[in-house]
């Protein structure tokens, strides 16, 4: 817990996200070869997912690491992009394709992800800012946009 609350000052530097985008491959790689259960954010105890999305144009899977917090029986994920200047690709697969999975703690799980509104998204964002105060510095540097906020809930087998 410790570590976590260290980086999570640390991370509100623009140094860090450089850093942070610079490792998402090393962290994509791990999380794969491990089947969710460890990768960059967890060593530094932050609960981190692998999600695999459908390229909006390509069609192929597409694979990321994100942060995430569990509620409402799902995973709540935030398209900050570090802060930068467009919206994660991630995020526009999700609107174009919403049947997804995540990998997370040794499983694979099916989702769907649904891009959360007014109040339903200041909530999640609320709970995922706590978690990693970091976010609210992002949103600063993204002020042109507004960060995108999905819940990814677990799909329906029977469906």
């Amino acid at each position: 817990m410790e570590l976590r609350r260290m980086f999570a000052g640390v991370g509100r530097s623009k140094a860090f996200a450089a850093f942070g985008q610079a490792m998402m491959p090393a962290d994509r790689l791990l999380l794969r070869i491990s089947g969710g259960r460890l990768g960059v954010g967890a060593a530094v105890g932050l609960r981190t997912l692998l999600l695999t999305t459908i390229g909006r144009t390509t069609g192929e899977p597409r694979q990321v690491p994100l942060l995430y917090v569990e509620r409402s029986g799902g995973y709540v994920v935030i398209g900050s992009n570090w802060g930068g200047e467009h919206h994660p690709a991630w995020t526009a697969n999700l609107l174009s394709h919403p049947d997804a999975t995540v990998s997370v703690h040794g499983r694979t799980v099916p989702v769907q992800g649904r891009l959360l509104k007014d109040a339903e998204r200041q909530e999640m964002w609320d709970a995922v800012a706590s978690y990693w105060p970091a976010y609210d510095r992002y949103a600063e540097r993204a002020a042109h946009r507004e960060i995108r906020v999905f819940l990814l809930e677990r799909a329906n087998p029977a469906a």
